[in-house]
């Protein structure tokens, strides 16, 4: 059969890699792809990402079912037209989908259904936003109330840094519509996981526990980005923390949405802050899997996923059993020139080692012209590697990054530091 995947980053190469393995799978067309996935026989780009000339591909070339990666087309209602079509495709309707495209919406649907969250008030008045600023302290949390493709979150630490994003946002207009309300929240401290399951409508299916690194310096220092490494699995999801999570969050969350009449289909992502005493609180939900949580937990992921995804769409996840890779994966992001700021295109890159059993590159912001490869995005490529510990999968990945070069190229050299540095931990 023949699959689609929507979608250009590193989250989409590692789906449709994914997806090709499976020997019923004849081959794996990518709207609209980059470089990675144009080298890969078993994958094809295509050159459409009107959603409506996507589903005319689909039904000529019969294509058995499409899968959404990012956050644009989903909220832009790409799934509400596949289905008004009769199409069978993965992913949450543009109603489902504002529990990531506005940030007001999942915080007063998380306040409505008493899932644990950090205290908010949403403004689009400035004098006002500053105001609440004043009267609350830093740090605190400025967040754009749309899709603002990971630009839209400001962790102020100082009250300057505070107004500053507030003025940024509302004032300023820097963000667009996507800035055009903030939400204003109340500072978490922990330690950040993420938790990412596949819901089919009522039932659900966790992934396997990751972790990322926003921050772009080691150390967890610079500016936010959307993501500089991730691994899987992530020590700090215990058993115990797992089951609470689903018990407290997760089917909260769907059953929520169904209660309000907006059905859940598709990945849902919840990204929690775990304090001192292991309570998780959910920072945001995100629609769609993490990048690059994506590359390090497909890495791991045994068995046929074009069939776990099937079962998605039918609606029968409860009779699904994933397996996974007893390693860790653990993922580096190579970065361009000057990213996150104003990253620099067109370098060539060189070097990237062929695939082994226990290492991987995926593609994100590439682009193959003339058998050249070059840079064209702020994420470049993420690099994973699996071994038997998260000390050992650092080595593996760091070892493929010493081959790999383009000019500017910047990674952070500690991805995994916190997990390498606990005692125990399961996946």
């Amino acid at each position: 059969m023949k699959l689609l995947v929507v979608g250009s980053g590193g989250r989409e190469h590692a789906l449709a890699w994914k997806l090709a393995q499976s020997p019923r799978v004849q081959l794996v067309y990518v709207a609209p792809g980059n470089g990675g996935t144009a080298q890969d026989d078993r994958l094809l780009n295509i050159g459409i990402t009107d959603p409506n000339a996507l589903a005319d591909f689909v039904e000529k070339e019969q294509i058995a079912f499409t899968l959404v990666g990012p956050e644009q087309p989903l909220a832009a209602g790409i799934v509400n037209i596949f289905r008004a079509r009769g199409l069978k495709i993965f992913g949450p309707t543009k109603e489902a989908a504002q529990l990531e495209s506005s940030k007001d919406f999942a915080k007063a649907f998380m306040k409505r259904h008493a899932i644990p969250t950090a205290e908010y008030e949403t403004f689009s008045d400035v004098a006002a936003a500053h105001a609440y600023i004043d009267a609350k302290g830093a740090p605190i949390v400025i967040k754009a109330d749309g899709l603002a493709a990971g630009k839209g979150v400001v962790v102020a630490q100082t009250l300057d840094e505070a107004h500053h994003a507030v003025d940024m946002m509302l004032s300023d207009n820097k963000l667009g519509d996507a800035g055009a309300r903030v939400v204003i929240e109340e500072f978490l401290s922990g330690e950040e996981a993420s938790f990412i399951v596949m819901v089919d409508g009522i039932n659900v299916l966790a992934l396997a526990s990751s972790q990322d690194h926003k921050r772009l310096l080691d150390g967890d220092q610079g500016p936010n980005t959307g993501g500089m490494g991730a691994y899987s699995p992530a020590p700090i999801v215990t058993p115990q923390l797992h089951a609470r999570v689903m018990r407290e969050i997760i089917l909260p969350t769907v059953r929520g949405m169904e209660k309000e009449g907006i059905r859940f289909t598709g990945f849902l992502y919840a990204g929690l802050m775990i304090d001192a005493q292991g309570n998780p609180k959910t920072l945001e939900f995100n629609c769609r899997m993490g990048d690059p949580e994506t590359q390090p937990i497909m890495a791991r992921l045994k068995g046929d996923f074009s069939k776990v995804v099937e079962q998605a769409i039918a609606g029968t996840l409860d009779t699904v059993e994933l397996e996974w890779d007893r390693r860790t994966a653990l993922g580096v992001v190579l970065a361009a020139h000057n990213y996150p700021e104003a990253p620099r295109k067109g370098d060539f890159i060189s070097g990237i080692p062929v695939e082994t059993a226990d290492a991987v590159t995926f593609h994100a912001g590439t682009a193959l012209a003339d058998g050249k490869l070059t840079t064209t995005g702020g994420r470049v490529l993420c690099v994973v590697g699996l071994a038997d510990s998260v000390r050992s999968a650092q080595s593996v990945a760091y070892e493929a990054i010493n081959h790999i070069s383009f000019d500017g190229m910047q990674y952070r050299r500690d991805i995994g530091y916190r997990a390498a540095n606990r005692k125990h931990g399961q996946g």
